[in-house]
Formats: C-alpha cells, structure tokens, sequence
C-alpha cells in the first residue's frame, strides 16, 4: 500500500513541535488508534456479512453489538482502543486477538532483556523509562516462564546421527536446590554437525561435576538420535574417557590442550611460567607425534628435578593428548582445545554475573537458554571445516556412512 507524499502532508499539516507526532497524544498514537479500530470494523463487517446499518442484514440472526474498551501495551506506551462486538460473541479479531494485552513484539523486548541478565526489577524500569509502560513483575513472570515448555521441548529434541567433532564441559551456577543455594555443575554439549556448523545438543544440571552423570548425558544423546561421534573433546575429568567409550566404543577422545597447560602451570613459580608456558608450546606444536614426544623427553630432562610433576602428567595422559596429531596442522585447531565451548561459557557467565544466583533449577535453566539463543546467532561454519571432513572420510568412511539415515 503506497502512502503518498500529499497524503503525508494533510497529516502533517498542523505540525509545529515534536510532540505533535511522538507525544502522548500525537499523530502517530491517534493514527495507529484509527487505523487498527478502522480494520477491526472492517473484519466484523466481514464476519457479519454486511456493512453497518445496511438492510441485508435484518433478520440474518447476528448483528452489532457496540464496543469494548481494550488497553493495549506497546513500544509507543499504552494505547487504548476500542473493539468491536457481536450479538452472538462469536467474533474473533485477527489485528488484535481475544485477551491480547500487547503489541507483536512486546514479549519478545521482555525476553531480550531478560536474556542479557536483567532482573524483573531493571526490566521493569526500563520499559517505563524507555516506553513509558508499566508493567507488573507476574507480567513479566508470565511472559518468561512461557519459555520453560520450549525449553522442554528443545532438550528432548531429535539429533543428528553424525557429529564429527563433539565438545563436553561443565560450568557452576549458583542455584537453589531443595531448600538450599548451591554451586551446581550445567552440563554443556556442543557439536560440530556434517556441514560444520556449531550447535548445543543440550544442557543438564547436577550437583557436581563427575564422568558418571556424564555417562547419563551422553546416554541421552544416544537416546535421541546420536549414532556416533568421531571425535570428543574434553577436560582432563577423571574417568571422563571412560564414560564416554562406554556409550560410544570407537570415539576419539581429546584431551584439551588448554587445560593441560594451564594445570601444568599451577606448579610453576610466576617468574619462570612463560618459560615453562614456552617449552611445553614445542610439545603440542610439533609437526608429528614422534616430534612431539622428542619433545616431551627433553621438556622432561630439563625439568623434572625442579617441576616432576608435569611432565609425568603428560606422559601418563599422553594416549589423550596425542590423539590430534593424526590430522593436518589447520584441522587440529578444531580439535585440541573446548576452546569452542568455554568461549560460549565466558558469555554465559556474564549474564549470569549479573543475576548472582536463581532462586530454582527451572529459573536457571530458563535464563541459560534464553543466553544461548542470542550468543548461537553470531555463530558461522568452522573455518577449514571441508578439509577436516575429507580427512574423516579418508580415516572412518565406514562409520559416516553407518550413521547415515536408513
């Protein structure tokens, strides 16, 4: 529908102050007032059957019925209307629905906020700063508990048979849990789908972090669709291997490099740690495994008598660690650290360094999914992600073509 300059001007004509178009009672109130009961008008007219006051429509057994007030909530403030009736309520309007109470769009500001950390409070004064609206703290309840049943329905969602690559850890929230507020452990699992795409498979909440909840996790993956993983990617949690070879037998499990490091250094004193920090470098950056283990060899001639304890760390995971040098230089950047999913926790932990604690799991849960939703639109494909399925069909052909549909 083409709104015309001329027809522009008519409205504009008595326009001397701002206020005019955006105040409380300006054009563009009185306008969306007049064009939304116009097109409510409209819609009886075509329920009826017949224009108002047209003699049709005698005798057709539904007419008429005067109108209601409405107040409707919005980013322009309040705005009252007023609605159309039928004899027979059997009308139902389509621009504003039965019991709608706001704009299109409205929740979805709430929700936003409510994603990035705010409290019901700051939501709250926000839209009345902003928008000039006030709203109730069960309003805002409302319209965030709305998600709980979406989130039900995204953690028992199908999977995908294949992820090549799968990443597992755990951050603490604080929560209350039977009566009490505790750290608890949220389970974090995020693939890497067929097309190189990232995705959180799920999210689950226990007291604590331990490789026998994880075994029940990755149970629910398997119970949801997930045929196999090529390759997981995990902290040095003991017994963490394990569980995952006990769901899925021929996985790949890669210790993080990152975590390895940083454990390492916990020994060192501050003075020699870039040092140290340097020499271990040589280890996961050598070309081949026999390199790296060369490496390894004199990392630990040089050290053990002051820092026994590192080196003997990295020989005894050495199984986990090494797994990444089967495959080219630019594929093990996807796969040597959870680099991928601890950056999605750093921006988890700020909206949730905003909040302090959750007065329930279901409070908690709800706030992280929402998180998520926001942080995963800025995801893209994984760099190099072609080469690195070329070299997964060359090594495990027969497992992608097993877990492919029928």
């Amino acid at each position: 529908m083409a709104v015309t300059n001329e027809l522009i001007d008519k409205l504009i004509a008595e326009y001397k102050r701002p206020e005019d178009i955006l105040g409380e009672k300006g054009l563009l109130k009185q306008l969306t007032k007049a064009i939304v009961e116009r097109a409510l008008h409209t819609e009886l007219t075509e329920h009826l059957g017949y224009e108002k006051h047209e003699p049709s429509g005698r005798g057709k057994g539904n007419t008429r019925n005067g109108t209601s007030k409405k107040t409707l909530q919005g980013d322009f403030g309040e705005l009252e209307i007023a609605v159309p009736r039928d004899r027979n309520a059997s009308f139902e309007p389509k621009i504003v629905e039965k019991h709608q109470r706001r704009w299109a769009g409205f929740d979805d500001k709430i929700l936003s906020m409510y994603a990035r950390g705010m409290t019901t409070r700051e939501i709250q004064g926000h839209l009345e700063e902003i928008y000039g609206v006030e709203v109730s703290p069960a309003l805002i309840s409302n319209v965030t508990d709305a998600v709980l049943e979406e989130v039900k329905s995204w953690q028992s969602r199908p999977l995908e048979a294949l992820y090549p690559v799968v990443y597992l850890d755990a951050l603490y929230v604080r929560m209350r849990h039977e009566g009490r507020v505790e750290n608890r452990a949220v389970y974090v699992v995020m693939g890497i789908s067929v097309e190189g795409q990232k995705e959180v498979l799920g999210l689950w909440s226990s007291a604590q972090e331990g490789s026998r909840f994880w075994m029940g996790v990755l149970t629910d993956l398997k119970n949801r669709g997930v045929k196999d993983i090529l390759i997981s990617c995990v902290d040095g949690l003991k017994g963490f291997p394990e569980a995952i070879r006990t769901v899925y037998p021929k996985t790949e499990v890669q210790l993080c490099i990152v975590h390895m490091v940083r454990n390492s250094l916990k020994y060192v004193n501050w003075k020699e740690r870039k040092q140290v920090a340097g020499d271990l470098k040589l280890i996961y950056r050598s070309a081949t495994r026999e390199q790296a283990e060369q490496e390894l060899e004199a990392f630990g001639e040089k050290w053990e008598r002051k820092y026994p304890m590192i080196a003997r760390q990295w020989k005894e995971n050495w199984d986990g660690v090494s797994v990444f040098f089967q495959f080219p230089a630019e594929i093990r950047k996807v796969i040597y650290t959870t680099n991928a999913v601890e950056s999605l926790h750093r921006s988890l932990r700020k909206i949730i360094k905003m909040r302090g604690g959750f007065p329930s799991e279901e409070a908690g849960m709800k706030l992280l999914y929402l998180a998520l939703q926001n942080a995963t639109k800025r995801w893209h494909v994984v760099q190099n992600w072609k080469e690195a399925m070329h070299q997964f069909a060359v090594l495990w052909k027969d497992r992608m073509v097993a877990a492919q549909p029928g």
